[in-house]
């Protein structure tokens, strides 16, 4: 459970580091189970598993499930929650892969300001490995212009970058495998490449109170992963028996279009990246 301390310094600065969540070896079986998936199709996902994979593995839909997970976050948007999506985000060992200064609520058309993103390590996510920073505060107030470069190495969907950022505020959180950082989704943060030995290995979990809705898209779906949902403004999403269950991959096919379709909404390219 998080502190009072903590909770406080949420609101303010936007954003909570290391949360422990469960051991380095608990950690280590899931990457283990990610990797021998990864393995029956030449080592990598394909570009439209990263994103609503948990409707693709069930250890990951117990992962959006989970109380170690779920307690904090009820802390910071109360007991009804929905999981939006989830996105891997796998940098290679000496990958030139990053992620630009960006906001998530600039893309994603959701309705509400309180969406909480817990990004979880599979794998140790070091400053080495190109763990993710963020600039305190920058979740209160208008969001800030973004534009869309399409670099080849900017990990994000269309390439985004906030434009005339200071950076010199940005605080850099390392992770452990097994813990997680929270931040609200208006926070700019973003990631460097991984010069280290190691994959980097994380999967990012985006919870939202039932208010939410989807404003840019005209068909969208999320998973009650806790209390109820009086809104209905999101399909729920069905839960995988097990890995590759055939009735939640079809489904995932329609839920993956439909987020691209957001994320992609006015742009003047779309990457095969999500």
């Amino acid at each position: 459970m998080l502190s009072n301390e903590q909770l406080l310094n949420y609101e303010q600065v936007g954003f909570i580091p290391a949360v422990d969540v469960m051991s380095a070896d608990e950690a280590l079986e899931i990457r283990r189970s990610l990797e021998a998936f990864e393995a029956t199709q030449g080592g990598q996902l394909d570009a439209s598993q990263r994103s609503r994979a948990f409707l693709l593995f069930k250890w990951l839909d117990d992962l959006i499930r989970d109380p170690r997970v779920l307690d904090p976050i009820e802390q910071l948007i109360g007991p009804n929650i929905l999981c939006w999506s989830t996105i891997f985000w796998i940098k290679e060992a000496g990958s030139q892969s990053f992620v630009d200064w960006h906001q998530d609520n600039t893309y994603w058309g959701l309705s509400s300001r309180r969406v909480v993103t817990a990004w979880f390590a599979i794998s140790d996510a070091s400053t080495e490995a190109g763990c993710m920073g963020v600039i305190p505060g920058t979740h209160n107030g208008d969001t800030l212009a973004h534009e869309d470069t399409y670099h080849k190495n900017n990990m994000l969907s269309r390439g985004q970058r906030i434009m005339n950022l200071d950076k010199d505020k940005a605080v850099l959180m390392p992770l452990r495998a097994g813990q997680m950082s929270l931040h609200n989704y208006c926070l700019a943060h973003g990631s460097g490449p991984n010069v280290s030995a190691d994959r980097r290995m994380g999967v990012s979990m985006h919870f939202m109170p039932p208010e939410t809705s989807q404003v840019v898209g005209s068909w969208d779906c999320a998973s009650l992963v806790r209390g109820v949902d009086t809104y209905q403004h999101f399909v729920h999403a069905p839960r995988p028996r097990f890995d590759m269950d055939p009735e939640s991959v079809a489904f995932h096919e329609k839920a993956s279009t439909a987020m691209r379709d957001v994320l992609y909404a006015g742009a003047q390219q779309k990457l095969a990246r999500l």
